[in-house]
């Protein structure tokens, strides 16, 4: 990788792109009449020429750290980059964000410029503007944000003013970017992102180019990417994992077609750009299965039998196939040619019955994803195995990985060409990894410790926190805080969180998160959340499926909204039957490790709420926001 090192910024790795390949489409964004509309990497690129020189006359300089408060949208990533290579650092969150999330950060980091995404996010940082002393200036993206005015002090411009004060400079100074560029280094800060976490304040993770450039040369060789290939994006990009990937799309010379992940956007954009990969959380895919197994249930009958049919043909086959080419999860040594026996009689018997599953029923839901669908990569949380054994079973590619903000995020992921169903796949190349346990001692495959990982994507730090980051990052090994073991393969399987650990009154440790997935099977079951901490049993908080669940109630006879239909007991005890037939000891469970109880919430969780921004739950909040109703089920 020769030209890696002489590329070893992220803003340089950019315009080498954009010089070998500035006819192909870097963006594809929606206009005011929500059409898809073509950037090429030329045009890209003297956007963020002319914001980078727009944001130098502003006195962004060299280490300065600038706040980028916004929604992912072209805008962003010109921001990004022209931030970036004038040597800066930026500083990003979502929309979504409270003022005082915004407040916390922005001091932390002493920002002096601001780039907000419209006025409504302009309103929460100047509600916050007497405890920002460092803050000058405000750019406002959205074109139908206010006019340039100073409120409180400060200068508010709008985003193409800066861009039009740029290009006074670029014009008189055609290589302006290009020699800012020049000045990067590898070790350089590229962002600081704040995590949002479970628990806890946020905490500042400091990633530099190293970090970021490693990962463009490696991910690359789990996927075939080729040039022209279109990206659907629509996960946050202030998190790393989207991140990520929309470098590696650019590394690629590749397009960013530019989306919600809410279902009828999604659909309808998959059809209109025909996109070939995807960043995901599995949330997504969980949503996809449900809607498909809702119609399947609408429709009945005949239609439903051959569904069901072709599901568990496609995963029988899918299963022999793995077994046939040595793409299985083996946490012990087996017999190679026994289990190529094993797997090849129903890899070709089946087959007939795959194929005809895909003609009838599964080239549908490829047809809804755009017809020419490569493969979604999913992270943000483990994969569950009913969702990839779903998607397996249809002929849909879903590639699991597993990283972290403090590594950049990528430390594992599955290959494409061998993916290991159950596992987040293969280590990134130059990725060191350790399973320990609670003396320190590592651990051998199949045994479950904590994961701890080295490598050149592994963060720098925690900002102006060296008692946090001691904690976590000793003689260049984080300690992720992960539960997770290594197969016979060397594939690597994530099991939750340590912290996440309950423990029981009879001394039995239970990793609340496989319980959880089995329930969430459930089309009744929105969120589960197992609780039992110094308890002799489990039990769980259910959040319903308002959809199922009045469908189901409607079918019966039963009338009312979400609350009373929580409260008839033919709901309670349809949810437990749900629950009681998935955690038993057929499907693996302890006896310790069965739910006792189930108590019924009648509202969705949000965001900053109950939820992180990852969409993972926040288990301490939960714990505290229904300590009354998990008081009752132990009582």
């Amino acid at each position: 990788m020769a030209a890696a090192a002489a590329e070893d910024t992220l803003p340089k790795l950019f315009a080498r792109v954009c010089r070998d390949h500035g006819l192909t489409t870097a963006q594809l964004s929606k206009d005011a009449h929500g059409r898809f509309q073509p950037t090429s990497y030329s045009e890209l690129y003297a956007e963020v020429g002319d914001l980078a020189a727009g944001l130098a006359e502003l006195g962004v300089r060299p280490g300065d750290r600038v706040g980028l408060l916004a929604d992912n949208r072209r805008e962003w990533l010109v921001a990004d980059l022209a931030i970036l290579g004038l040597g800066a650092a930026d500083v990003p969150r979502g929309s979504d964000s409270t003022a005082e999330e915004f407040r916390f950060i922005l001091a932390q980091v002493e920002s002096a410029v601001c780039l907000v995404e419209d006025g409504a996010q302009l309103d929460k940082v100047l509600s916050v503007r007497a405890d920002l002393p460092h803050l000058r200036t405000i750019v406002v993206i959205d074109p139908d944000g206010p006019p340039q005015d100073e409120r409180d002090g400060m200068a508010v411009i709008p985003y193409a003013d800066v861009l039009q004060a740029g290009r006074a400079v670029t014009e008189l100074q055609p290589d302006f970017y290009r020699r800012r560029c020049a000045q990067g280094a590898a070790g350089d800060v590229a962002t600081i992102i704040f995590t949002s976490g479970t628990t806890g304040e946020p905490k500042g993770v400091v990633l530099s180019h190293r970090n970021f450039v490693f990962q463009t040369g490696c991910i690359p060789e789990f996927l075939a990417i080729e040039p022209g290939q279109i990206w659907l994006s629509v996960l946050p990009v202030w998190h790393s994992f989207e991140r990520i990937f929309e470098y590696c799309a650019i590394a690629s010379a590749t397009t960013l077609a530019y989306s919600k992940p809410v279902g009828s956007i999604l659909i309808a954009d998959m059809a209109a750009v025909r996109p070939h990969w995807m960043a995901s959380v599995p949330r997504i895919w969980d949503a996809v299965r449900s809607a498909v197994y809702r119609n399947v249930e609408h429709e009945g009958g005949v239609k439903k039998a051959l569904f069901s049919l072709f599901v568990a043909a496609g995963g029988a086959h899918t299963r022999a196939r793995a077994r046939v080419h040595g793409l299985v999860a083996h946490l012990q040594p087996r017999s190679r040619p026994s289990e190529l026996l094993g797997g090849l009689a129903p890899f070709l018997l089946l087959y007939p019955l795959r194929a005809l599953g895909g003609a009838l029923v599964f080239a549908k839901i490829k047809a809804r994803l755009g017809g020419r669908f490569r493969g979604a990569i999913s992270g943000g949380g483990a994969l569950p195995d009913y969702v990839d054994e779903f998607f397996a079973a249809a002929g849909v590619l879903l590639l699991n990985a597993y990283g972290l903000t403090e590594t950049a995020p990528g430390v594992a992921i599955r290959p494409e060409t061998a993916p290991v169903s159950g596992t987040v796949g293969r280590l990134l190349p130059g990725t060191g990894l350790r399973i320990v346990d609670d003396q320190g001692r590592t651990l051998g495959p199949g045994q479950l410790g904590v994961v701890h990982v080295r490598g050149p994507q592994v963060m720098d730090g925690y900002f102006k926190r060296p008692d946090l980051t001691e904690a976590v990052l000793r003689d260049g090994w984080l300690d992720t805080g992960d539960l997770g073991m290594t197969t016979i393969g060397g594939d690597l399987i994530i099991r939750g969180r340590a912290k996440d650990t309950i423990v029981l009154l009879g001394g039995e440790n239970v990793e609340p998160l496989p319980i959880e997935e089995r329930m969430q099977e459930s089309r009744y079951v929105d969120r589960a959340v197992v609780v039992g901490q110094d308890q002799r049993s489990l039990a769980a908080l259910v959040v319903l499926n308002e959809e199922a669940v009045a469908e189901h109630a409607a079918a019966a006879g039963i009338d009312g909204d979400l609350r009373a239909l929580g409260e008839h007991p033919r709901i309670r005890a349809l949810i437990r039957t749900e629950v009681y037939a998935r955690v038993n000891a057929a499907n693996g469970f302890k006896p310790f490790e069965r739910i006792s109880r189930v108590h019924l919430l009648h509202r969705p969780f949000e965001v900053g709420r109950e939820l992180s921004h990852k969409q993972e739950v926040k288990r301490a909040a939960v714990a505290e926001l229904y300590a009354e109703q998990i008081a009752r089920l132990f009582a």
